[in-house]
């Protein structure tokens, strides 16, 4: 049910090992520190070496304010940003922009190490091709089961099955459960799901008064085994 995705497990040794020579002597492969923007942009593909991706999405929003020497309305223009989810070590991601939205990469921890090709360059490698679109295809059911959990009303359940659904796609095992290895703010959890960090913060204490979630390691997030997750938050 949970993963522990690693890059040198995500495919066969050899075809990465020969994918990121590749990479490196064609300029084509970089690390970056953590909270780095990586700029990528649209049209081309992007595959995780090592470490993980934050994905944030961007949206402009207009609105109008009107100024005290002035009866007309100014537009405003501020944008919005949202946490869309991690891209682990081993997995691909595209860069879309469509106005009025935009997304953007960051690295979430240190030295992450990102390749990036042409689609074209997948020819060299048809066996990889059909790998980057199942994950892709992957990828895409899990964006429905998180836009399921969004929709569910009540913030602590939204807030309940996001958690859950990053620790399946990305946990680790520990001798409590299963944990995030990578720290998420509470901020960057209320822009997921829709809400506050204020409210976040107090309806993590509700799901740890319930043993629904722990702390694990240093600041980390654990989902214990022995909870029952289809039981009302």
């Amino acid at each position: 049910m949970y993963s522990t995705t690693q890059s040198d497990n995500a495919r066969p040794f050899l075809t990465w090992q020969r994918i990121l020579d590749w990479a490196q002597e064609h300029y084509r492969y970089r690390t970056f520190s953590k909270d780095e923007k990586i700029p990528a942009r649209a049209g081309l593909l992007y595959l995780v070496q090592r470490g993980a991706v934050r994905l944030i999405g961007n949206a402009q929003v207009s609105a109008s304010v009107k100024p005290k020497s002035s009866p007309s309305r100014m537009p405003l223009v501020a944008s919005e940003e949202a946490f869309l989810g991690f891209v682990g070590a081993g997995q691909p991601f595209e860069i879309v922009a469509q106005s009025p939205f935009t997304l953007q990469s960051f690295a979430h921890v240190d030295q992450t190490a990102v390749i990036w090709l042409y689609w074209h360059d997948l020819d060299n490698w048809p066996h990889f091709r059909r790998e980057v679109l199942d994950a892709f295809r992957y990828q895409h059911q899990r964006k429905l089961l998180w836009l399921s959990t969004l929709g569910q009303r009540r913030t602590i359940d939204r807030l309940l099955g996001f958690l859950t659904l990053l620790i399946e796609e990305y946990g680790q095992p520990c001798d409590d459960g299963y944990y995030l290895p990578w720290v998420l703010t509470h901020a960057q959890i209320g822009s997921a799901i829709g809400s506050t960090r204020v409210t976040v913060t107090r309806l993590m204490g509700k799901l740890r008064q319930r043993n629904l979630i722990q702390n694990y390691g240093d600041n980390l997030l654990c989902i214990p085994s022995n909870s029952d997750l289809r039981q009302q938050a």
